[in-house]
């Protein structure tokens, strides 16, 4: 292809003692001695080269400046099919493009960095833009007030802070473009006087002839350490007495300590400290251990209010006090360990729910959460909350410890639960699973539960943690049952794995009425049949006898004490005499 028109063609120089022009250089798919020559020259005499350009995907060619201020330059690009040419035309003095500066170094305060640089001396005037960097990302840009000037003050700057500044320059009067920029400069600012103040807790244990006061702190968001926290320093005084203050420093690495006092109300403080200075004091008011305001000493107990898991973490809520300016929830991480790492969040005075969460809270252990109400940096304990993340099912079942049968029921009796803070949930109640050893279960007031193999069980529900027996009803006589007590949580139960086995007994009145309406009249039958005879003559007499005559039963019919047959009364039609001694006796 015969080539095309140069394009990006400018010229500039950076000592005003050499001209540099560029220009972009196109393919014509035209190689070796085919290839496009370049030639650059003044435009009013262009069979004179003022340079030889080089080309490497942008072409540049430099000359002398000399004493020459304005320019007309021709850039002439020619191959064997063809030649084009444009032209540029530049004032030097408007075309000044600096080299980067150098040798940039900084002097620093708290919140200041001044930065000094140096550039190549030329004859025109320039002023330089400083770039600075923030941790945040943030972009800055400050340019100096005065030419030629080679520092330049930042403020506002963030105590003991890393920053990245760099700088480039143009001229003063006949602005054209920037220099390339300088190496960048990571530097810090100095350490100042910590900001806020630490958030601080304790913990109080009475001992004998005093107290134990665990005082924790840490730093919030609000808090800012300017510097390297070096120590911490902690001080206490009696307020009754006005006593002179005691105080001990620590380390930074320690963020708790114990001191012990005795019965009186202390104010204590705590305060950080950097190489700069100490931060503002934190304070807390502990109260003398003989108040009557409900704090942690009084006397009243409290009732512990169940609390439950969400998905982000344990849900809490408080009754509100005008009274108090803040509200501290303190809990243990770890309830079962000691130390326990007790944590605590405050909550401004128009706050009366939170959801604390935690990355180690964990499903199946209880938490406990105190909530305190502060006025005046003076805390009183308000109500204590028990609860999970997420309640798992109880890790044993009831024992059940006696066992009364009838022929249709059967009553269970079991040990209380043990409802310690190792449980893994709050039981909530029992279910009780019937089932026969044969056949499906369809017991009277139970529900259906299916068991993993298909199996049915009849199941009752008790809702009552407390209870320790229940009397399943409506059973079968002379039958197997199996049967088993579960314990559930609001996690549920464990599974099933084993059951105990009874056997009603038989129904004793169904005996009883058997015995009555077919063994006695049995019996009775079997005797008249052996003492037939007998049983005739008793029963039905040939010759009745008259002490065991009705028409003889009747009072008249009495003499002394014998019974008396009045002839007329009857008709016989047969007359017997019974024996001589018989005969005679009558």
């Amino acid at each position: 292809e015969p080539p095309g028109t140069p394009k990006d063609f400018f010229c500039h120089t950076q000592d005003m003692k050499k001209i540099t022009c560029t220009w972009s250089e196109e393919e014509t798919y035209l190689y070796g001695e085919n290839s496009p020559q370049y030639t650059l020259s003044k435009t009013s005499s262009q069979k004179t080269a003022l340079c030889k350009a080089s080309c490497s995907k942008q072409c540049s060619c430099s000359w002398d400046i000399g004493q020459q201020r304005i320019w007309n330059v021709t850039v002439t690009v020619e191959n064997p099919l063809g030649k084009k040419t444009a032209t540029y035309v530049f004032d030097v003095n408007h075309r000044m493009y600096p080299t980067a500066p150098f040798q940039v170094w900084e002097d620093c305060t708290d919140t200041e960095i001044t930065l000094h640089w140096n550039y190549e001396k030329n004859e025109i005037e320039l002023f330089c833009q400083t770039e600075v960097l923030h941790p945040d990302g943030k972009i800055e840009l400050h340019n100096s007030s005065i030419a030629d000037s080679k520092r330049i003050t930042v403020r506002g700057l963030q105590p003991y802070t890393e920053y990245r500044a760099r700088v480039r320059c143009g001229a003063a009067r006949h602005f054209w473009r920037w220099s390339e920029w300088s190496q960048p400069l990571t530097t810090r600012t100095n350490e100042g006087t910590p900001s806020g103040r630490l958030d601080i807790w304790r913990e109080i244990t009475p001992v004998l002839g005093g107290r134990n006061v665990t005082l924790f702190w840490k730093q919030t968001p609000s808090f800012q350490a300017n510097g390297k926290i070096i120590s911490y320093e902690v001080t206490w005084e009696k307020i009754e007495d006005g006593s002179k203050p005691e105080s001990i420093s620590f380390s930074s690495v320690y963020n708790s300590t114990r001191i012990f006092i005795d019965n009186y109300s202390y104010k204590i403080s705590i305060m950080a400290k950097n190489k700069a200075n100490f931060s503002r004091p934190s304070v807390l008011i502990i109260s003398r251990a003989t108040d009557n305001s409900r704090n942690i000493f009084s006397t009243e107990e409290l009732k512990e209010g169940l609390v439950n898991g969400t998905k982000d973490g344990i849900f809490i809520s408080w009754e509100p006090r005008s009274i108090f300016d803040s509200y501290i929830v303190d809990w243990c991480n770890f309830p079962s360990s000691q130390p326990c790492d007790l944590q605590w969040k405050r909550f401004g005075p128009n706050t009366s729910s939170a959801v604390i969460s935690s990355d180690v809270f964990v499903p199946g252990v209880r938490y406990k959460f105190c909530i305190y109400g502060s006025v005046t940096n003076k805390a009183s304990l308000l109500e204590k909350k028990i609860g999970y993340l997420r309640e798992l099912p109880p890790r044993l079942d009831p024992v059940v410890r006696k066992v009364d049968l009838t022929h249709n029921s059967v009553t269970l009796f079991w040990d209380s639960y043990l409802t310690n803070e190792s449980e893994p949930g709050f039981v909530r109640g029992y279910h009780v699973y019937v089932s026969p050893i044969q056949g499906n279960c369809n017991l009277k007031g139970s529900k259906k539960h299916l068991l993993s193999d298909e199996s049915e069980l009849c199941k009752y529900t008790i809702e009552n943690p407390e209870e320790k027996r229940y009397t399943v009803k409506h059973l079968m006589p002379n039958t197997k049952y199996k049967i088993v007590v579960k314990a559930f949580t609001g996690g549920g139960e464990t599974p099933i794995i084993s059951f105990r086995y009874i056997d009603t007994p038989y129904n004793s009145n169904m005996l009883y009425f058997l015995f009555l309406v077919v063994i006695i009249p049995t019996v009775v039958a079997a005797i008249c049949h052996w003492k037939m005879k007998w049983v005739k003559e008793c029963c039905c007499p040939l010759i009745p006898s008259p002490n065991k005559s009705k028409v003889l039963s009747f009072k008249e019919f009495k003499i002394d004490s014998e019974k008396v047959l009045k002839i007329k009364d009857c008709l016989p039609d047969v007359l017997d005499m019974d024996s001589n001694a018989e005969a005679q006796k009558l």
